[in-house]
């Protein structure tokens, strides 16, 4: 009882919190033509409301496709039809086809944040709770409550969906895969998973892990006996969850080829939204590889489009293989949770087309070991938060960051002691240590290295968000803080997927598992 009287606590406060960054601004408020993500989550609302399902991915003189064109899988189209069905109801001026365009006013903003708040509510909040509560390690009552808080005080989600705008849904599914493979629950897990990647094409970025696991699971029971079985369930699983989620478009194979076409526009080259190829224009920094190697070598003026998707696909399934090959012969739910980590890093900082926002994808699966390895873990959610300061930014976001992040890395220090837990067991590496037998004199100061080591990282975060923020940059360079906090976080995320594919490699022990037969 009282656990969960302490879980409660959690929630009212992680909602309290995301109520308050709510009432703030959004993405592109007041900002025609274009606006930003809140008109183009209304849009789609106005588009699947009035239109039929068959125009709802075409360009047509109802549908224009520049203006925030559909680009996401089916299960967010229905989920705008739900919306638009409910708006109608309230206010059919919101979802008015083309007479809505840019619509702004506060009942239809408190519409809006409480789709979110309800999407909180029914799919990510639950599997959060029910996720710390099945924790090996969460012994003590107060630790399922506390692993929870972070989680749900993570302030780079709520910053992002309470406050740009977005749903939590396809992070949210996700978790409960997790959650039901955690439990040995595969088909389930399978059927969110398929979910999730029905909702946000994203999703790919774990999409591997899950598949070597499953197919590990597989090959452990034995591909002639129960091992076939399974694999043959899961199949089934797959395709049946597909169709259903396809059905509307499957009766036409031109209405397929288009939703795939606006799900995986190739033709739009490497940069989604992060290219510094002129010092007068300022695109959206995104601290991957990609972006930061650009501000040397102009990679959009020397490869060509095609070749640039080329070496994008080399050089993320290079990254990803160790932990996927590791993960097929060694499947572990601990291996598991870290390959999450590991692959979504490998996408986020190599792969084609990546928002600044992807890092939630690689958040929150580290969010889900900030149990096993806090320091890391809260290192990680803050650089992870800090990496989103641009697009903070330009939707007036400042104060919420500037207390959330803060507050958060107070709550971790507080919850976990963080940075009495630098040693190399504490992170995980003693396994790795052991395998460096003729340099154990250098992991002696190890710990104090660790510690200084993010205290600098936390001081410079710090001061390039006040720079940021507050200093006028040079006239020659005016987009020289937008870049350098890519180039930081780009820097710090190399660093950590070296870390996680460490862990995911020399993960032997897997303590606390289950053994699969």
């Amino acid at each position: 009882m009282e656990k969960w009287s302490l879980m409660t606590i959690a929630v009212l406060l992680a909602l309290t919190v995301r109520w308050a960054v709510s009432l703030g601004s959004y993405s592109g408020a007041g900002k025609p033509p274009m606006y930003g993500d809140y008109e183009a989550q209304r849009h789609w609302q106005e588009i699947t409301y009035n239109l039929p399902i068959k125009q709802w991915y075409f360009n047509t003189s109802d549908n224009n496709l520049l203006y925030w064109g559909l680009d996401y899988p089916p299960l967010t189209a229905y989920h705008s039809f739900v919306c638009a069905y409910i708006a109608k109801l309230i206010n059919p001026d919101w979802v008015a086809l083309h007479t809505s365009r840019g619509y702004e006013s506060q009942p239809h903003k408190l519409f809006m944040r409480t789709t979110v708040f309800v999407a909180d509510l029914l799919v990510y909040i639950p599997a959060v709770i029910l996720y710390c509560f099945s924790l090996k390690e969460t012994s003590a009552k107060k630790k399922a409550s506390t692993c929870a808080l972070c989680i749900l005080l993570y302030p780079g989600l709520i910053l992002i969906d309470h406050g740009h705008f977005q749903y939590p849904l396809s992070l949210g599914l996700a978790l409960w895969a997790v959650l039901c493979l955690s439990h040995d629950w595969d088909l389930l897990g399978s059927l969110a998973f398929c979910l999730a990647l029905n909702y946000k094409q994203m999703e790919l970025y774990h999409s591997l892990p899950f598949f070597c696991y499953l197919l590990g699971k597989c090959f452990k029971k034995g591909l002639k006996g129960k091992g076939l079985v399974l694999l043959a369930k899961l199949a089934g699983t797959v395709l049946l969850s597909f169709a259903a989620c396809w059905l509307p478009f499957g009766t036409d194979v031109e209405q397929i080829m288009q939703v795939l076409r606006r799900l995986f526009p190739i033709d739009r080259g490497l940069f989604e939204a992060c290219m510094f190829s002129s010092p007068t224009h300022c695109p959206d920094k995104v601290a991957n590889i990609w972006c930061s190697l650009s501000v040397l070598i102009k990679i959009k003026n020397v490869i060509s489009p095609r070749t640039q998707l080329k070496l994008s696909f080399a050089v993320t399934f290079l990254s990803l293989l160790p932990a996927c090959i590791k993960l097929t012969v060694q499947p572990s739910l601990r291996g598991f949770k870290f390959a999450l980590v590991s692959c979504a890093l490998s996408f986020f900082l190599f792969s084609f087309q990546v928002h600044e926002k992807s890092i939630l994808l690689v958040s929150v699966p580290v969010c889900l070991v900030i149990n096993e390895i806090p320091f890391m873990a809260t290192w990680f959610l803050l650089v992870s938060t800090f990496s989103l300061l641009p697009l903070l930014l330009k939707d007036g976001l400042l104060l919420p960051y500037a207390v959330s992040a803060p507050a958060f890395l107070a709550l971790c220090l507080a919850s976990f002691s963080i940075l009495e837990k630098t040693s190399a067991e504490d992170l995980q590496l003693k396994a790795f240590s052991l395998s460096l037998k003729g340099y154990v004199w250098c992991l002696k100061p190890f710990p104090r290295v660790v510690r200084s080591l993010f205290l600098l990282s936390v001081a410079l975060m710090a001061a390039l968000s006040v720079l940021a923020a507050a200093a006028p940059p040079p006239r020659r360079l005016p987009h020289l803080f937008p870049l350098a906090v890519a180039v930081v976080s780009c820097l710090h995320f190399l660093l950590f997927l070296l870390y996680f594919n460490v862990l995911v490699l020399w993960d032997s022990k897997n303590r606390g598992q289950k053994k699969i037969s």
